[in-house]
């Protein structure tokens, strides 16, 4: 059972930096080390005005692989000198969020977010050199910045959430007040890859290549490593679907089929396609309804198109080719009924919407018109799920029965058969697995996120740099060693 709070982004708490002069740099290193505090700066929107350290960072020219904070204030001169751009970037980016502190006397203080589950211990972080970490409310009209779940760095998330957080990531910032589809949207892309990709045999490879990102092998896809658990899942996805086919590295007959055989029943997988797109479309309303209720309340959940009207027009449409196909007039009338409630409901908010007049009626109905026509294909749209399977399936045939006409010539038959197999299905394997990819994440972004989102959110930056500590206090007369600072890395 998935958690509420991993249902959501996670929550975050306006906070603020307060510490006296003398300790406001030692705070901020504390809160770089922490590494779960985005600090508000002063240059968003303003003029920055480049510090001390930046300044002989520009006369490097020189781009540092990373930015290094030093615990205590270094010699600038001599880091320039030895070429430190490591600690001299990570002073430049320390000095503009000193220049960005509000000051009151001796006192100074930053705004920022910090997830709410690491503000106690970012605070125990501040108070240990004399600075504060202060809860603030939530300022009206800003809405917090998101953090998913399972994009968490600490403590890292679910695997699965971790591996599928990319889909999402990748169609936009999730708005803080929405829900998080994370994991739901992953489970569906795995099953609608699975539909398109079924094939036990070519599923088990997925499977197997899974299992070499887990155990960080090759090495040079070290970086993909994270996302084996989505590979496993799309391969378990495909090895069920090929058992339910019948398919395995084509129709060898090595398993029965067990629902349907693609090439000689398309109409009947055509139909479950289909019928999986209604039952998705009508899941992703449901959740958009929820977003639009989280959004802006009631009001804004009941006349959106992706809200309670929208749900309406679809269900009344839907319940009307149903009763199309059924012959039952009552249900088209009733579901008639329901996709006029809800245009008139869409037609509202549209209108309202609009500068009014005849030029706000006309824009209206090309808007509703837009929203029926986008329902019908969008519902059609998931006909691509049958027809890439029945691809996927036409190919390892082909392949099968260029297999089997060579086998039976000799051995040079075999020999040729054998090749022909391997490659046919390497081929095969390579091509459908790109092209089942593409189609479930276009499916997901076009008919299914679009529904959910209207709008995009900001996404947490918090400000983590790695520190370098000084060495404890040598004994008087001793000197610690050479350099602009006496550093150990932490």
């Amino acid at each position: 059972m998935i958690r509420a709070e991993a249902a959501v982004p996670v929550r975050m708490r306006r906070v603020a930096v307060v510490a006296p002069e003398r300790v406001l740099r030692d705070s901020l290193v504390r809160i770089a080390e922490a590494g779960c505090v985005e600090v508000d700066l002063a240059g968003d929107g303003g003029p920055y005005a480049r510090g001390p350290a930046a300044t002989r960072l520009q006369r490097l020219r020189a781009e540092p692989a990373r930015a290094v904070l030093g615990e205590a204030p270094p010699d600038l001169d001599a880091l320039e000198r030895e070429g430190r751009t490591d600690l001299l970037a990570g002073e430049a980016q320390l000095e503009e969020r000193l220049g960005s502190a509000v000051r009151h006397g001796e006192v100074a203080a930053l705004a920022g977010w910090c997830p709410e589950t690491e503000v106690g211990t970012a605070a125990a972080r501040v108070a240990g050199v004399g600075g504060a970490l202060v809860p603030l409310r939530t300022p009206r009209g800003v809405d917090p910045p998101t953090l998913l779940t399972g994009a968490r760095p600490a403590p890292p998330g679910m695997p699965v959430r971790r591996a599928f957080t990319p889909l999402v990531s990748t169609y936009g910032t999730v708005p803080y007040a929405d829900v998080d589809p994370t994991l739901p949207a992953g489970i569906v892309y795995v099953v609608m890859f699975g539909l398109m990709f079924g094939d036990a045999g070519h599923g088990l490879l997925l499977v197997g290549a899974a299992l070499l990102l887990r155990a960080g092998r090759p090495r040079r896809a070290a970086a993909l490593r994270p996302l084996w658990p989505f590979v496993a899942g799309a391969g378990l996805a495909a090895t069920i679907a090929g058992v339910a086919y019948g398919e395995f590295f084509g129709p060898t007959g090595v398993l029965p089929v067990l629902w349907l055989e693609p090439l000689k029943e398309p109409m009947r997988l055509l139909a479950a396609a289909v019928g999986l797109g209604a039952v998705l479309l009508a899941a992703a309303y449901a959740a958009g309804i929820v977003n639009r209720w989280r959004e802006g309340g009631p009001v804004a959940a009941l006349y959106a198109t992706t809200g309670v009207a929208g749900a309406a027009i679809y269900l009344g449409l839907a319940a009307v080719a149903g009763a199309v196909w059924l012959g039952r007039g009552a249900f088209a009338a009733v579901g008639a009924v329901v996709a006029v409630s809800g245009l008139a409901l869409a037609g509202t908010g549209l209108y309202t919407a609009t500068a009014g007049g005849p030029s706000g009626a006309v824009q209206t109905g090309i808007q509703l018109f837009d929203a029926v026509v986008r329902i019908g294909s969008n519902v059609v749209s998931f006909a691509r799920l049958a027809a890439f399977g029945l691809t996927h399936a036409a190919l390892g045939a082909i392949v099968w029965d260029a297999t089997t006409a060579l086998a039976g010539r000799g051995p040079a038959g075999i020999a040729g058969a054998s090749l022909v197999f391997l490659v046919g299905n390497a081929l095969t394997f390579a091509l459908e697995a790109l092209v089942a990819g593409v189609q479930a994440l276009r499916l997901e972004f076009y008919e299914l996120f679009s529904r959910l989102f209207e709008g995009e959110g900001r996404p947490f930056r918090p400000w983590r740099l790695p520190v370098e500590h000084v060495p404890g206090p040598a004994p008087a007369g001793v000197s610690a060693g050479p350099g602009p600072m006496r550093k150990e890395q932490s």
